[in-house]
């Protein structure tokens, strides 16, 4: 019996996941994500233990970003511009399909994350969800029409301007625009900003939180009136260490959205990944099976 095999390629870990289906998982492993030549050397030792083993009928794989997803570029398969040092213009897809030599699934971990909710997870029965994460960074997978979204390039919405709060004046830490969406709200900015090397300590009543659920709701805001999913989903290690996070920013999108737009009734709208934790590996499984048929 045939087999997946896939990597989601995340900015601190990686983890690779080989599997029949969402429910029989065979083997998982996690690299941690240093400089690129070890870590992708470490993934192709992964890949070849299981090439030996199993017959792969397919491989997947959903990548940090961004991304060039542009089939007919130079640099299709390869990192653009991350700030992850070392990291801009490695060709991850070129050098771990041409391991396996079956059909290769790419896209961002994001796209691979929200399809895998819609297959398995949160998202079933739906046509239409966005997925977001709130941990390293800020990312955004939208799926409409149970695709991934696609256009020149993939979703960049963590990286969308917000208004800021009136008595808010932190300049953000994203170092390409400051205070977007990522440069307010991801872990690494939280800690500049309070000054911390760890987040465990800061209660639900920091006033920090107020900028983050705010900034959150705005990019759900503009989810919401660009492609209307039928779902947004939130995860990521900040979001899971400050779960209250959900329920604020799901109050502050119905408020921004002033009855302009009545959002799906029947359930919450705004809610946590079903999949928790292998929401990403299992993206990684989902593009595999997408580029087998």
């Amino acid at each position: 019996m045939t087999a997946y095999a896939g990597v989601e390629l995340g900015g601190t870990k990686c983890v690779c996941t080989l599997a029949r289906s969402a429910e029989e998982i065979l083997d998982q492993k996690t690299v941690a994500t240093t400089a690129p030549e070890t870590t992708m050397a470490s993934i192709e030792a992964i890949l070849t233990e299981w090439k030996e083993r199993e017959e792969i009928e397919a491989f997947g794989i959903g990548s940090f970003g961004p991304i060039d997803l542009n089939r007919s570029s130079p640099t299709y398969g390869c990192i653009t511009t991350t700030p992850k040092p070392g990291w801009a213009g490695t060709d991850v897809a070129g050098r771990l399909s041409k391991l396996l030599d079956v059909p290769t699934g790419f896209d961002t971990d994001v796209n691979g994350a929200a399809l895998a909710e819609l297959k398995w997870g949160a998202g079933q029965g739906l046509s239409d969800l966005a997925y977001v994460t709130v941990g390293t960074g800020v990312g955004v997978g939208l799926i409409c029409n149970g695709r991934p979204v696609h256009g020149f390039g993939h979703p960049e919405l963590g990286h969308i301007r917000v208004a800021r709060l009136a008595h808010d004046s932190w300049p953000g830490s994203c170092p390409f625009h400051g205070d977007c969406v990522e440069g307010l709200t991801a872990g690494p900015a939280i800690k500049a900003r309070l000054g911390l090397d760890d987040l465990s300590g800061v209660k639900a009543d920091d006033p920090v939180w107020e900028s983050v659920a705010s900034a959150l709701a705005q990019l759900c805001h503009a989810i919401v009136c660009a492609t209307a999913p039928g779902a947004i989903l939130i995860g990521g290690g900040v979001v899971s260490g400050q779960p209250h996070l959900i329920d604020r920013a799901a109050k502050l999108l119905v408020d921004s959205l002033a009855g302009y737009v009545g959002l799906p009734a029947g359930r919450p709208y705004v809610q946590v990944p079903k999949l928790g934790t292998q929401a990403g590996p299992l993206g990684s499984i989902a593009l595999a099976i997408d580029a087998a048929r």
